[in-house]
């Protein structure tokens, strides 16, 4: 008996070593959760989910950088396009005032080189309504419906004036003013920045009537419009062919400035 009882504690001792041989560590707990963990991120990055949210960022900035400089190229060509504009006005008003200079010192000189048809002091005499009742083959109606155009033109009332020239066209289109008309009626539009309409009255000018004396101003005309509309190449083409058409020509002058990138006013 007393043996027994001493085996029953050691018996005791042994079952309860097994039991936590066999019960969860923790040191090797928090190792299968930090690797599980780890598990899970590179899951993530296998299937691309940091990857694709980092490149989906690069390409936003990317956009945004591209919008940015979109916006700066825009404000850079509205500036460039007032600028012309500007310009535009200064060169009308500065024509117009020389002639209405021309036509108050008298009509005599103006006048006979309109009936002859010759050259630029012709169509620029046509130009003023109080002088083109003695323009041969223009009659008072011709005469009134072309003075009222122009005097909108003038006051500043673009829309008033292309209406008003284009019905003189419609009206009269075997007119002599018919060149003048279609030629004002293309700087109208080139002042309200219709580039399409401007440069189909322009280009009328000079094939429907090579030889009047608006031709080589529509043709330089016609190049800046081009110009106007980033169409460089064809711009500086038609500037070329008036210096070449048109030498010894205040617009030849003038298309040989812009050529060079200097004012044209």
């Amino acid at each position: 008996m007393r043996a027994l009882r001493l085996l029953m504690p050691a018996a005791a001792l042994a079952t309860l070593l097994a039991g936590c041989a066999t019960g969860p560590d923790p040191t090797q707990v928090r190792l299968d959760n930090l690797d599980a963990r780890v598990s899970k991120l590179e899951h993530f990055v296998r299937n691309g989910s940091l990857v694709q949210l980092a490149e989906r960022q690069n390409s936003l900035q990317a956009q945004i950088r591209d919008l940015k400089g979109k916006v700066d190229d825009l404000q850079r060509t509205n500036k460039r396009l007032r600028k012309q504009q500007r310009d535009l006005y200064a060169n009308l008003d500065k024509r117009m005032t020389a002639l209405e200079r021309r036509v108050a010192q008298g009509p005599g000189p103006v006048l006979g080189a309109a009936a002859a048809a010759a050259g630029p002091a012709a169509s620029a005499a046509a130009g003023n309504a109080s002088a083109l009742g003695a323009l041969p083959g223009v009659t008072p109606a011709q005469q009134s419906a072309y003075g009222k155009a122009f005097d909108a033109l003038k006051a500043g009332s673009y829309p008033a004036a292309a209406s008003g020239f284009e019905g003189f066209l419609r009206r009269y289109p075997s007119s002599p003013l018919a060149p003048n008309a279609e030629y004002w009626l293309g700087e109208t539009h080139f002042v309200d920045q219709h580039y399409t309409r401007a440069e189909q009255a322009f280009r009328s000018v000079f094939t429907r009537w090579p030889n009047s004396g608006k031709a080589a101003d529509a043709m330089l005309a016609l190049g800046n419009v081009l110009l106007a509309q980033g169409r460089t190449h064809e711009g500086n083409a038609m500037l070329r062919q008036v210096v070449k058409q048109f030498p010894d020509t205040d617009a030849a002058r003038r298309a040989a400035k812009r050529l060079m990138g200097k004012p044209t006013g």
